[in-house]
């Protein structure tokens, strides 16, 4: 039943509500809704017909859940309305819930832009400032982020890339101001927190979903100016546990470049799919002594884990660079010829 109601869209959940609810009750909730959402819902329950038991009382219970949190919150906060939430049912539908409750709170600076076209929000945002495209941009989703990045002068993006991965705290009456200037109408900035946006590890998840083209012009033009930016970011683009990412041919490759003890220390803390992988692309007698290495070898620093890891992830890397190896959604697959 709850499978079935979790398939359901948010406009649909909506539409079963108004249905279950009162008249009286269902005509105060529209009359606080904005016009288009009106009739979004009006059509959704023309179209909807028979509405199935099970759904409907699932949806009134999410219904019922999320007003409680909201009123948990109001009254002592997300830690409290966590610590209720908790007692009264199982913890990962609370968190569910609280999530839910949460981004309805903080809501996403220049939400309102993430609707709009990449080619529109590029021709909107490419004559702004470069730090007005880079607060921007360190608020979009990093697909549509590294979409607009692509599209903007070589210039510009050495400068909207430099001042995302130097941005730390914004004040949330900056924000405000951006927004306002480049929509009368705001998307809303709840919180009088400051808030960490953009970043190295932002300017990273960019350039991980940029062409290769652009992410290389991008590199070494910046390399030129600051080599210990450009080598934090380069380290933030693939991380070992991307390794799944490599096709078998390509950890057959990096394998040949790795002894067995800095191997076994790097899966010390490695997931077991990544174990797997691994061992899938060696022999099994290999296999068995790399796992018995990690048996015997008993407590280990952190740091020294991930020391060898990142030296597997720079093997990787070079591989990568030299067409040696492939790794999936980086690009390399637009260049295969089946």
């Amino acid at each position: 039943m709850e499978e079935s109601a979790a398939t359901l869209r948010g406009i649909s959940k909506a539409a079963i509500l108004m249905m279950a609810l009162p008249p009286e009750a269902s005509t105060a909730v529209i009359k606080q809704l904005d016009e288009e959402l009106v009739e979004d819902i009006t059509r959704e329950i023309a179209q909807m017909g028979v509405i199935d038991s099970s759904d409907k009382s699932v949806v009134l219970e999410e219904f019922y859940n999320l007003a409680l949190a909201q009123h948990y919150m109001e009254m002592g906060g997300i830690g409290y309305a966590r610590e209720l939430l908790e007692r009264a049912m199982p913890a990962d539908q609370a968190r569910r819930i609280l999530s839910t409750i949460e981004h309805q709170v903080f809501k996403q600076p220049f939400s309102f832009l993430q609707k709009a076209e990449g080619e529109n929000l590029l021709t909107f945002l490419q004559e702004e400032h470069p730090q007005t495209i880079a607060l921007v941009l360190a608020h979009l989703p990093p697909t549509k982020a590294s979409e607009i990045l692509a599209g903007l002068s070589a210039s510009k993006q050495l400068e909207v890339v430099a001042r995302v991965a130097n941005m730390e705290q914004t004040n949330p009456e900056v924000i405000r101001e951006v927004e306002k200037g480049l929509e009368a109408r705001l998307a809303g900035v709840v919180s009088q927190r400051l808030m960490k946006v953009g970043g190295v590890e932002a300017v990273a998840e960019m350039l991980n979903l940029s062409d290769r083209t652009t992410e290389k012009t991008i590199l070494e033009s910046l390399e030129n100016e600051d080599p210990d930016l450009v080598e934090q970011i380069r380290r933030l683009m693939f991380v070992f546990e991307d390794i799944l990412l490599v096709s078998d041919k390509g950890i057959q490759s990096v394998l040949k470049e790795i002894d067995n003890d800095e191997l076994a220390l790097a899966l010390k803390t490695a997931s077991d799919e990544l174990k797997d992988k691994i061992f899938s692309n060696m022999s099994d007698r290999a296999a068995q002594l790399i796992r018995e290495d990690m048996d015997y070898m008993g407590p280990v620093r952190l740091r020294d884990v991930e020391a060898a890891q990142q030296k597997i992830v720079d093997v990787v890397r070079r591989l990568e660079s030299a067409g040696e190896i492939i790794i999936s959604g980086r690009g390399g697959e637009k260049d295969l010829v089946v």
